[in-house]
């Protein structure tokens, strides 16, 4: 396994110019993120402000606790200047509004947000075991077990977003946390979107995970989000993306002629399932409902539905 520092690639996000998403040009003025507002109005005085837990390119996140409910959260705490400098806040107020609706065992929950002169603050679920990424690093590879788990959690909670009308188009380890009882929570929505027709042209995510049409410029939909959790399949289980080479080109090709190889290690049926996500074709990808009934999903799963826990006081209506 690579160190997260040489995995520049990973981090490589890229987009189009003139995104077609009405959201993009309606963006407030300076040190504004034009999102509504909350039922409770909270401040930072009201946490107590625990260790850190990560670091992001506009802000860091905090294990807190409330004051008042003595409610443990994450709290991502994001500079204005800094998202303005970079022009994203509609991409913040995108990830506000989507992440604020949706409600599954394995999404990470967003219970609310609130703003001071120089910094937006979202109050987030906290997911006790971490990064997926840390972890893959940590072990080197996934078993069959734990890797069918995650597909099963993680194509359950894809369909609850299709169902929405939410594209995620950006899975990958660094966007996936494990909670109390290691069940996957998908944690960061920042390129993901609502499109309601479900077509989009918008050239995003990270570069080992980009599907071909992405690559070669085509109109994308939800099944994007099928390639995706067949790169993550591969990584989980032989311990790097299936496409990565030393050079941003050689990628992009071995992801239009879907260059697959499987190491030994990779069973039968993982090899079967991956094979059917990472079809050149999008409409020949295997439907995320028929990712959870796949014979090695089912053989391997160990699938536990974690207890729901929803602070009433802390959340976003």
């Amino acid at each position: 396994m690579q160190n997260k520092e040489n995995r520049e690639p990973r981090a490589l996000q890229t987009q189009t110019a003139g995104e077609m998403n009405p959201d993009t040009h309606t963006v407030s003025g300076p040190g504004r993120v034009p999102v509504k507002s909350s039922s409770k109005k909270f401040t930072i005085k009201d946490f107590d402000i625990g260790r850190p837990l990560g670091k992001g390119k506009f802000g860091n996140v905090y294990l807190a606790r409330e004051r008042k409910l003595k409610a443990v959260v994450a709290l991502k705490v994001l500079f204005k200047s800094q998202m303005e400098k970079e022009g994203v806040e509609h991409q913040l107020r995108r990830e506000i509004e989507i992440q604020s609706h949706l409600r599954h065992p394995n999404i990470l929950q967003f219970y609310n947000y609130f703003y001071d002169d120089s910094r937006v603050y979202l109050i987030l679920e906290y997911a006790p075991r971490g990064e997926m990424y840390k972890e893959l690093q940590r072990c080197g590879r996934f078993d069959d077990q734990r890797t069918a788990t995650y597909m099963e959690e993680l194509a359950d909670a894809l369909n609850y977003c299709h169902e929405k009308k939410v594209i995620h188009r950006d899975i990958k380890p660094e966007n996936l946390l494990l909670g109390f009882r290691g069940e996957l929570k998908i944690a960061d929505f920042g390129w993901s979107v609502h499109a309601p027709s479900l077509r989009r042209r918008t050239m995003c995510g990270t570069l080992d995970y980009l599907p071909p049409e992405m690559i070669e410029g085509h109109t994308h939909d939800e099944k994007v989000d099928l390639w995706c959790i067949g790169v993550l399949c591969y990584e989980c289980l032989v311990g790097n993306p299936p496409f990565e080479t030393a050079s941003h080109t050689e990628t992009y090709k071995r992801i239009t002629k879907v260059d697959l190889q499987f190491p030994k290690v990779v069973s039968d049926g993982a090899r079967d399932l991956i094979s059917k996500l990472l079809r050149h074709s999008p409409s020949m990808r295997l439907p995320l409902r028929s990712v959870i009934e796949h014979p090695w999903v089912k053989a391997n799963s160990r699938r536990v539905l974690p207890p729901v826990y929803n602070p009433q006081a802390l959340t976003h209506h």
